[in-house]
């Protein structure tokens, strides 16, 4: 049983944390970045791929540091995200992160994971999270392209004028609610 709670971060407004600078920090900076494109990310390892330090000019919230990791780095960090080809160093920055209550996401290893990634559906405002529990990111990739194909690029406009109606809608909270289910009922 999936017993997650999937909720949305505002990581622009937290501090994240990724260790590891190979293909899978590329990979996870990417997904940061392609979902919250002005989140505070700093990025430590003692070998940054080119095309993170390329990432990273794009974006000016990005601190790359070349270092090993040390427990420091965990200092004003909200969030953690570890990617690293040393199985000790995960396992390192996760317990340091239990010890300081830190969310922590530990690559293609579940259970030393606070949360998962989710593999993210996007159509203007409308954003669609992803997860198989841990157990197949890959069919959860195969999944959001499904979808991405089957939503019309339309649906902007349909959230626009949502929106827009329910600005306009009086009453008290249940009767903007009924009035809202009302319109939307052509979705079924």
């Amino acid at each position: 049983m999936n017993t997650l709670f999937p909720i949305f971060v505002k990581l622009d407004q937290l501090q994240t944390l990724i260790v590891g600078g190979g293909y899978v920090g590329l990979e996870k900076l990417t997904a940061v970045l392609a979902n919250s494109p002005d989140a505070p990310v700093t990025l430590v390892a003692p070998e940054i791929r080119a095309e993170i330090h390329e990432l990273a000019k794009q974006h000016q919230a990005v601190t790359l540091v070349v270092a090993t990791y040390r427990p420091d780095f965990l200092d004003g960090k909200d969030i953690v995200i570890v990617g690293t080809n040393d199985k000790e160093v995960n396992r390192q920055v996760q317990a340091d992160c239990k010890a300081r209550k830190i969310l922590v996401n530990v690559a293609d290893t579940p259970p030393l994971c606070d949360f998962y990634l989710s593999s993210v559906v996007k159509k203007g405002d409308l954003k669609i999270a992803i997860s198989t529990n841990g157990k197949s990111p890959t069919f959860a990739k195969r999944f959001r392209e499904v979808l991405e194909e089957m939503l019309p690029d339309s649906l902007q406009e349909t959230l626009d004028n949502l929106t827009a109606i329910r600005k306009q809608l009086t009453g008290d909270f249940q009767a903007k609610m009924d009035r809202l289910n009302e319109i939307t009922n052509v979705l079924k």
